[in-house]
């Protein structure tokens, strides 16, 4: 009944025209329910354990954990919100990896206290987006340490890259930040298997462009990880969230 929904709606319509209206309405309610589980393991989110009997969460591709771990320059972690994305930096949290988090404040300031209280008992750096968030990316970076952002989310300034066939103004971050400080990258996943278990993978890291100006490293790169975003949505469309003006009009 609200109009975000129908900015769901409109959003899985448009990315996903192969979908008939039953099943853009369909997956729209599924989506409305996995968000609501998110919301649910909140206070829960100490009783996660990775790879750990009873944990719920098993994970994929741990020889690039370790990598990550050895890196002499530290290193970038990307995802976007899809699965329970807390999970993302829990894990690498129980990996040994104290990444700077970078997280977006709830527009609820209660709400935003409540979230914060249960994210502070299993992931130790986080920074809410802003001045003092790039502040704090850069101190890690230069020295070594490595940081874990979303980078999904709507965003009225950036660079225009291809996300479901049309451009969306996206936060070049990652990859300025990867050329600055000549450091990798690399994507991890969240998905929900059943319930309230999950599958973490961390992905090989992302091959960097290494021909052409600044600018045109940066677009090939965040090219990149929008396709990888959206080739993790196609696969679990209703575990992502799909309510976001993520498009010009």
């Amino acid at each position: 009944m609200l109009p975000v929904h129908r900015q769901g709606l409109d959003n899985l319509a448009r990315a996903l025209p192969e979908l008939s209206p039953a099943e853009v309405r369909r997956c729209a309610r599924r989506m409305w329910r996995h968000l609501g589980r998110v919301a649910a393991e909140y206070p829960h989110l100490h009783r996660f354990s990775v790879d750990a009997p009873g944990g719920r969460v098993e994970l994929v591709g741990r020889a690039h954990l370790d990598e990550a771990k050895c890196s002499a320059t530290g290193g970038i972690f990307f995802s976007g919100h899809i699965g329970n994305w807390e999970i993302a930096a829990l894990t690498l949290e129980q990996a040994g990896i104290l990444a700077t988090i970078v997280y977006r404040a709830a527009n609820n300031p209660i709400v935003d206290r409540m979230i914060s209280r249960f994210r502070g008992t299993v992931m130790q750096h986080l920074v809410p987006k802003g001045h003092d968030a790039t502040r704090e990316l850069v101190r890690t970076l230069g020295a070594g340490g490595h940081v874990a952002l979303l980078v999904d989310q709507k965003l009225k300034t950036g660079v225009p890259v291809p996300f479901f066939g049309r451009d969306a103004m996206t936060a070049p971050a990652v990859a300025t930040l990867a050329l600055r400080y000549d450091c990798p990258v690399w994507p991890i996943r969240v998905e929900r298997l059943t319930g309230a278990s999950f599958r973490v993978t961390v992905y090989p890291k992302l091959a960097m462009p290494e021909e052409g100006t600044r600018e045109e490293r940066i677009r090939a790169t965040m090219i990149a990880i929008n396709r990888t975003l959206e080739d993790w949505i196609r696969e679990r469309p209703a575990q992502w969230l799909w309510l976001h003006r993520r498009w010009p009009e």
